[in-house]
């Protein structure tokens, strides 16, 4: 197995194998079934494949029976012909080949010694089957192979398929999402806000996906020309932000949080690692930048990282701090958390959300800084010293 397969490896173990352990130590999972959304196809909404989308939703009750939390999957993008077709054979393009059931864990728990703030809402996991972070709106036909670029639709069928089942009247509301869910977010918050009743508290949260406007560590727009590609592919540009693409020479730049967030009306909240390791490995540098694989070693373990390879990831978080400046030292409405762990996605594995061991920034917890922002019980804007000074961060390298 090659270093490359042995990082993606990790990620998949890290991320979508989330469990729940109890004081005993046991492991206490909620399995959620998978509902098709039948109306979806009236809109044209569909998987990379044609298949339906999909949700898992779990019923809030006592007082948070009108509260509601969406979660967007997380999973990567395609951005040509071939990726796509491979990703609409996989569980990231088709409902045909995803679990019917999902682990709700972290801030989709409905256990209060879990998840102190949310465990009584109803929880959404919306599943991702477009690969363009629910933002596309195109198809590609050749004769021989179909394809679906359809993820704005599906989030629209989504939402219509949700609103008379109780979102329609929700009180209180969270749009939330995970690495290309977190962009997501970023991406349909406001429009989330728009179909919900105007007295609602409607707020959005995005975890790891923050993806940087970098360049990565041999000069090139590695992720910048990866997005191009991804936006003309799947006609995802009449879908960004309009206040941000008539304000942008580059219109496709909007894709990136930093340009759009500016743009954003409703109150936000950004949890991610200075050191993203999705970003570290495919942004700072990928493959094409490393072809002698100097870095190696250091991707796979960041103690092996030499004094000149620590400079340039201690010159990434400075570039992610940069660009969260604005957000930081200008907005009372919104919060962040951004730690210095060797991560990627916290809120939805229960030993990174709310547990004893959690990383903490002033001896605070994601789930206990994200429940203040929310309800404004306190200032939540914490920004972790740099590496390696954490103790308490939980380390994917």
């Amino acid at each position: 197995m090659n270093v490359n397969s042995i990082v993606v490896l990790k990620l998949v173990l890290f991320i979508y194998l989330p469990w729940l352990v109890n004081s005993e130590g046991e492991q206490n999972r909620l399995l959620v079934n998978m509902t098709l959304v039948q109306n979806a196809s009236a809109l044209g909404a569909y998987c990379l494949d044609g298949s339906l989308p999909a949700y898992h939703l779990h019923r809030g009750f006592g007082a948070g029976a009108d509260n509601w939390l969406l979660q967007f999957e997380g999973g990567g993008w395609c951005n040509d012909i071939k990726s796509c077709l491979d990703r609409s054979k996989s569980n990231h393009g088709s409902t045909r080949y995803m679990n019917k059931w999902e682990v709700f864990s972290g801030i989709l728990s409905n256990n209060a010694s879990f998840n102190p703030d949310f465990y009584n809402w109803n929880r959404v996991k919306i599943r991702y089957c477009d690969g363009a972070s629910f933002s596309g709106d195109a198809k590609f036909y050749n004769g021989t192979s179909m394809l679906y670029f359809r993820g704005q639709r599906i989030w629209q069928a989504i939402i219509l398929d949700l609103l008379p089942k109780g979102l329609g009247h929700a009180k209180k509301a969270m749009l939330s999402g995970c690495s290309a869910g977190g962009l997501a977010t970023f991406l349909h918050c406001d429009n989330f806000t728009s179909f919900l009743p105007k007295n609602a508290s409607v707020k959005c949260l995005s975890d790891a996906g923050f993806f940087l406007d970098e360049r990565d560590i041999a000069l090139n727009h590695t992720m910048r020309s990866f997005y191009e590609d991804l936006i003309t592919l799947q006609g995802v540009e009449p879908n960004l932000n309009q206040n941000c693409t008539s304000t942008l020479y580059y219109p496709h730049l909007c894709f990136f949080p930093q340009y759009a967030l500016p743009y954003i009306e409703t109150p936000f909240f950004i949890l991610n690692s200075a050191y993203d390791v999705y970003q570290f490995h495919h942004i700072l540098v990928p493959p094409s930048s490393d072809p002698r694989r100097h870095w190696d070693h250091c991707k796979l373990n960041v103690t092996a990282c030499d004094a000149s390879q620590l400079n340039i990831l201690q010159g990434f978080r400075n570039d992610m701090l940069a660009a969260l400046r604005d957000f930081y030292q200008n907005s009372t409405r919104d919060g962040m958390y951004i730690n210095s762990c060797f991560t990627h996605c916290q809120s939805e594995t229960q030993e990174t959300w709310f547990a004893v061991g959690s990383p903490r920034i002033h001896n605070k917890t994601i789930a206990e800084t994200v429940g203040d922002w929310y309800f404004s019980r306190n200032i939540s804007k914490e920004i972790d010293c740099a590496y390696p000074c954490d103790t308490t961060c939980h380390h994917m390298i």
